[in-house]
């Protein structure tokens, strides 16, 4: 006798199924960010003359502020702009960050980068199968990630004039626990996102939107993980 499956089960299947696709490509967008992110910081690391004119003039003020501003106009940009300004703002964020973090990752040993990018993707794979897997809504600590991520934006401005070395190691670990619950709140979201059911126009730029958050949290983690645990050349 044929096995009959009930119309119920069947969408079950297809929306598990088409979740699953729809998080590969989020993760797969996120991660070819990532790579022309170390391509381009590779390429402005090969380059001592483009390197210094970021690190020592007002270009790094420039790119600073273009992060900042691509991270801000996201949402309209990506969401509500057309396909290729939603692919443009995005590729544009990954190569200005980049350009942007090249002269750090200079001031480091290579080990010490790669021991940073080890313990940034095991962070941030399990604090994403967190996010993806529990069953807690994790939507009331979203207030709370914005506002805090606020303040260790002023937090930072701060120490450029405090240059308090205690303080800045404190920061990098709030920082640090900040950007992984981060990861997991907007894994959630991108995944509740994929149930509105919008057409495959919209279902696109919602997982551009995804890849880009969560590559912003991968790269804040990078950034400050690097901080605590990075010997600078020289040492």
């Amino acid at each position: 006798m044929a096995t009959r499956h009930s119309p119920i089960a069947q969408t079950g299947v297809k929306i598990d199924e088409g979740l699953r696709q729809y998080m590969l490509r989020v993760y797969n967008l996120m991660a070819m960010a990532i790579g022309v992110t170390g391509l381009v910081a590779y390429f402005v690391a090969a380059n001592p003359a483009l390197m210094q004119t970021i690190a020592l003039g007002p270009m790094k003020w420039v790119l600073f502020a273009a992060v900042l501003g691509l991270g801000f106009m996201a949402p309209r940009l990506i969401l509500g702009g057309s396909p290729a300004t939603a692919q443009m703002a995005f590729w544009t964020y990954a190569i200005c960050w980049g350009a942007l973090i090249a002269p750090m990752l200079y001031i480091y040993t290579g080990a010490s980068v790669a021991r940073a990018f080890f313990i940034t993707s095991a962070t941030f794979a399990g604090m994403s199968f967190y996010g993806y897997t529990t069953k807690r809504d994790l939507a009331p600590m979203g207030r709370f990630l914005v506002m805090a991520t606020i303040g260790i934006l002023v937090a930072i401005i701060a120490n450029i004039f405090i240059q308090s070395s205690g303080f800045d190691f404190i920061l990098s670990l709030i920082v640090v626990l900040v950007f992984s619950a981060m990861t997991a709140y907007e894994t959630q979201q991108i995944k509740e996102s994929y149930y509105a059911g919008d057409s495959a126009g919209t279902q696109n730029a919602k997982a551009i939107f995804g890849a880009f958050l969560l590559y912003g949290s991968f790269v804040t983690l990078f950034i400050w993980i690097l901080h605590l645990v990075g010997v600078t050349r020289g040492e």
